[in-house]
């Protein structure tokens, strides 16, 4: 009787966790032919997947990432599941503002148009500073993303209607943002909760600059994905994380569909500077609403970069 118990139960907490990680996929099929899209990180992960997905839709797909021999072998796969050939690489260190600057450049030269540029790449909350000395999180996240739109805003505009995506997460909702140390790294988790809401503030000020020129632009949050993060953590961590997702997060495949929505549904486009979850907009804390700290955070951001 016990043992009945024991796997009556077990069957029960099993199919609870499935139906928690049930997902919306999008059915819309809009295709991309002649536009082209800019992912950065593109190279695994909800990136990785994204890629695949849009090159399938006739895209031309460039991904961004720090390691070329990654890179490289990416675009080998994405080519392979898309079926496509147009997906290439280039190199980007989005923890070096000067890398971000050269990749612009090098960019704008070499391609004639940018249609939608995905801000996917992230760092998890680990204690770690970038080359310019923000903190990894708050740097990589934010930072290395404001500055990489803001130089291919030009380009984006040229090419409107045009959308620039970039990715966030319910964490937000844990930290505000402290004007006098935005790094903030005292707990690294926090750190990240505070780039995740620089995200949303960015997205939605964003919105604002480029109303009327064009360009909507969207905060995603994925969902909890059984993506690479955990490689900046220890072994035991590891392995611990992937117990936990496997039994609570989705795979990328479905991670990216709120993505793949907010790249091609004409729907999305009524909603810019809107917070999407589950393929659809999704309503923020009011704190996180504030035009006013996104305002703020676009200006502090303009200075921490030296953008003119």
């Amino acid at each position: 009787m016990y043992l009945l118990y024991t796997i009556f139960t077990s069957l029960a907490f099993f199919f609870v966790f499935k139906r928690m990680k049930r997902r919306r996929y999008c059915t819309d099929l809009t295709r991309l032919d002649g536009k082209t899209v800019l992912i950065t990180g593109g190279n695994s992960g909800i990136g990785k997947e994204t890629a695949i997905a849009l090159a399938m839709r006739g895209a031309r797909v460039v991904i961004a990432c720090r390691d070329p021999d990654k890179a490289a072998k990416a675009v080998r796969d994405i080519k392979f599941k898309s079926h496509s050939l147009n997906v290439s690489h280039m190199e980007l260190d989005l923890a070096n503002l000067r890398s971000v600057r050269e990749f612009c450049k090098n960019f704008l030269q070499t391609e004639k148009r940018l249609d939608i540029l995905i801000n996917n790449a992230g760092m998890p909350s680990v204690l770690d500073w970038t080359d310019d000395g923000f903190s990894m999180c708050f740097g990589v996240n934010h930072l290395g993303h404001f500055l990489l739109t803001n130089l291919l805003l030009p380009r984006l505009r040229e090419c409107a209607p045009s959308r620039v995506l970039t990715l966030t997460c319910s964490s937000y909702k844990y930290q505000k943002l402290d004007f006098q140390d935005l790094n903030y790294n005292l707990l690294p988790f926090f750190t990240y909760c505070r780039s995740k809401l620089a995200n949303v503030y960015f997205s939605q000020e964003l919105a604002r600059v480029t109303e009327g020129k064009g360009v909507t632009t969207y905060a995603v949050h994925p969902g909890f994905v059984q993506s690479g993060w955990t490689c900046h953590f220890s072994f035991l961590f590891r392995i611990l994380m992937q117990v936990v997702m496997w039994m609570f997060f989705v795979p990328c495949e479905m991670g990216a569909q709120t993505v793949v929505y907010c790249a091609v549904s004409d729907e999305a486009a009524k909603h810019s500077g809107g917070y999407f979850v589950d393929c659809r907009p999704a309503t923020l804390r009011p704190f996180a609403r504030d035009s006013g700290v996104a305002k703020k955070l676009w200006e502090a951001s303009e200075r921490l970069v030296k953008l003119a």
